[in-house]
C-alpha cells in the first residue's frame, strides 16, 4: 500500500493498480503484455488486428453496443497496440467506474470477432498502412528498425503488410487473445475518486472468472547487427535519415543517464542541442529530434531529421563530431545540471496528464512487478553523474552507430 496508490492481485493472478483522485473523471484500462512482437512470422499485424477487432463484437453485445456503452454517458474507449503492449483504455464522468470494468472485461474474455465485422475492419487497416506508406517520416523508423532488428520479432512494423492483414481470420484474432489477454499477462489500472477497495471488488467480479493459462513467451533477444549505411529510393523531395544505435533494455540501470544524454541531444524542447544547430542556426533541417525506445532486452536510440538531400550529408558530419564529443568528455557541470532539472520539470508537467499517468503506472506495474512513480524516477536522474552520461554516449559513438536515408 502507498499514499498515492494501491496494488492488488486478485484469485486468478491478475494484477491491479489504483490511483486514488480528486477528479470529477475516471481512468481505467488493460495493460496486456503482447504486441507485435509476440506475433508468428506468418501473422504479421495480429496484434494490431486483435487490438481493432475486439470492439467488433462480444457474446453479449454487437458493435454498436461497445461503441456506445461508454459514449452516452459522455466517455469515450480506445486502445494501441507497440511492440510489446497493447492498451485498452476508457475515460468517463466519476460514478460510472464499474460500467468502465464490466465493458472491458467483456472485450478481454468474450469477443467473438464475427466475420463480417472482421472482413469491414480489414479494409480500415489496409487503409491505415496505405496511408503510413505514403508518410516516409513515419516509415523510416519501421524500415530503421528492420535492419536494426533483422532476423526478430522486432524487425517488422506493427500494423504488418496489406497481404498479411489480408490473410488473418477470426480464428487467428481469438487464438491471440486466448494465448496472451489472460490474467497473469495483464495489468488493470484505475485513476478514479471512488474508494481502491471498491474498485478491486468491482474488478474481482467482473475479471474474476477468467481463467486462461499464464503464456509462455518466446522472446528472443535479436542478434548482434553490423552497423549499416543505406539509401532507399522513394521518390521524395525530402530526404528522412535516421542515425542510431542499439542500446540496453528498459530495466538496465543505464536508463536513466541515457534519458539525460537523449534529452540533451534533441528533447522535446526548442533549445536541444538538435534543434539549434541544425535548424535555428544553419537552417539545414525542416524537423529533427531524437528518441529512445526501449524494450525488455534491447533497445534503440535514434536521431531523427528531415531536410533537403543536398544537405544530409552536412547534417550527418554535424551530428558525427557532436556524438564523437560527447562518448570522450563530460558535458560541462553548468550544461548538466540545466538538462537534469528541465528533465524533472518536464516529468512533474507530463504527471499532470491524469490518463497519461495512469498508463505510466499500469505499465509499471505490467514490466516491473512494481510502481516506478514519478517522484522515484526524479530521484534517479537527479543521482546521475556527468561520468555516466558521457559512459552511455559510448554506445552511439559513431563508429557504432548506422544510418538510413529515405529519398
Amino acid at each position: 500500500m502507498n499514499q498515492a496508490y494501491s496494488i492488488f492481485t486478485l484469485p486468478n493472478s491478475l494484477r491491479m493498480v489504483c490511483r486514488h483522485t480528486s477528479g470529477l473523471v475516471s481512468y481505467i484500462g488493460v495493460a496486456v503484455n503482447a504486441g507485435s512482437r509476440d506475433e508468428d512470422s506468418s501473422h504479421h499485424g495480429l496484434a494490431h488486428f486483435v487490438e481493432h477487432t475486439i470492439f467488433k463484437g462480444t457474446a453479449r453485445r454487437r458493435s454498436w453496443q461497445i461503441a456506445s456503452r461508454m459514449e452516452e454517458v459522455g466517455g469515450e474507449i480506445n486502445a494501441y497496440t507497440s511492440k510489446e503492449e497493447t492498451m485498452v483504455y476508457t475515460n468517463a464522468p466519476a460514478g460510472f467506474e464499474e460500467r468502465a470494468i464490466e465493458l472491458l472485461a467483456d472485450l478481454v474474455g468474450g469477443s467473438c470477432f464475427p466475420k463480417d465485422e472482421i472482413d469491414r475492419e480489414r479494409e480500415v487497416v489496409t487503409e491505415e498502412i496505405n496511408s503510413y506508406l505514403d508518410s516516409p517520416s513515419d516509415s523510416v523508423y519501421d524500415e530503421f528498425e528492420e535492419l536494426a532488428y533483422a532476423g526478430s520479432g522486432l524487425a517488422h512494423n506493427i500494423l504488418g503488410s496489406r497481404d498479411s492483414v489480408a490473410s488473418l481470420t477470426g480464428d487467428d484474432c481469438r487464438g491471440f487473445l486466448d494465448m496472451y489477454y489472460t490474467p497473469a499477462n495483464m495489468v488493470v489500472y484505475c485513476c478514479s475518486p471512488l474508494d481502491p477497495q471498491r474498485l478491486y471488488r468491482q474488478v474481482e467480479k467482473h475479471f474474476g472468472s477468467l481463467h486462461f493459462p499464464a503464456p509462455t513467451h518466446t522472446r528472443v533477444a535479436p542478434p548482434e547487427m553490423a552497423a549499416f549505411d543505406e539509401l532507399h529510393n522513394r521518390g521524395t523531395h525530402q530526404a528522412n535519415t535516421i542515425v542510431g544505435a542499439r542500446v540496453f533494455g528498459r530495466k538496465d540501470p543505464r536508463r536513466f543517464a541515457l534519458f539525460l544524454l537523449n534529452n540533451y541531444l534533441g528533447g522535446p524542447c526548442m533549445n536541444s542541442w538538435l534543434n539549434r544547430e541544425l535548424r535555428e542556426k544553419r537552417g539545414y533541417v525542416y524537423t529533427v529530434d531524437s528518441n529512445v525506445s526501449l524494450m525488455s532486452d534491447t533497445g534503440l536510440m535514434l536521431i531523427y531529421f528531415g531536410s533537403d538531400p543536398a544537405t544530409v550529408g552536412k547534417c550527418r558530419r554535424i551530428i558525427s563530431n557532436e556524438l564523437d564529443r560527447l562518448a570522450q568528455s563530460r558535458l560541462s557541470d553548468t550544461a548538466f545540471e540545466k538538462i537534469k532539472r528541465q528533465y524533472c520539470g518536464q516529468l512533474l508537467v507530463s504527471s499532470d496528464h491524469v490518463e497519461n499517468r495512469a498508463m505510466s503506472l499500469a505499465k509499471s506495474l505490467l514490466y516491473f512487478d512494481t510502481i516506478h512513480d514519478i517522484s522515484t524516477t526524479a530521484e534517479h536522474i537527479r543521482a546521475v553523474t556527468p561520468e555516466e552520461v558521457r559512459s552511455v554516449a559510448e554506445l552511439i559513438a559513431p563508429s557504432k552507430c548506422s544510418a538510413l536515408t529515405l529519398v
